[in-house]
């Protein structure tokens, strides 16, 4: 049992996640946001208008909570809803150009605490990480 890899990988994965959850958790909490907001946002910003859906798979976050997130920033005027003129079924969501200019200035500075967290690993392998995860991932 003392040499059980799988158990072992599985573990060390656990605390990897939980500190950079916490490292990026923090930057965020910088802006005044919370992560599920930034979430969203930064989902937003990065591939443009999408459906509650769309959002809610990109950023996993199930769709009773989703619609909480998208209120608020809704309130704070950086998202906008837009109906489907051929499926009144079908809500866009589109970020406002104040939550474009708020993200042009903070997503940088996030990418930077990003690449910081992943500045003790080479390129070369980090590409091999991106792959172990990948495989680990699409297990079901």
């Amino acid at each position: 049992m003392a040499n059980n890899l799988s158990l072992k990988s599985f573990v060390v994965l656990m605390k990897a996640s939980k500190i950079v959850q916490e490292q990026t958790k923090k930057d965020i909490n910088n802006y005044n946001m919370h992560t599920s907001e930034f979430m969203v946002l930064e989902a937003l910003y990065s591939k443009g208008k999408q459906t509650v859906r769309q959002i809610s798979d990109a950023v996993l976050i199930n769709s009773g909570s989703i619609t909480y997130v998208m209120d608020k920033l809704e309130a704070k005027g950086l998202l906008e809803r837009i109906d489907c003129k051929e499926d009144r079924r079908v809500v866009y969501i589109q970020i406002t150009d104040e939550g474009k200019k708020l993200m042009d200035e903070i997503f940088p500075k996030h990418q930077l605490v990003i690449e910081d967290i992943f500045s003790c690993i080479t390129d070369q392998e980090k590409e091999v990480f991106i792959d172990l995860l990948k495989k680990v991932g699409k297990k079901e």
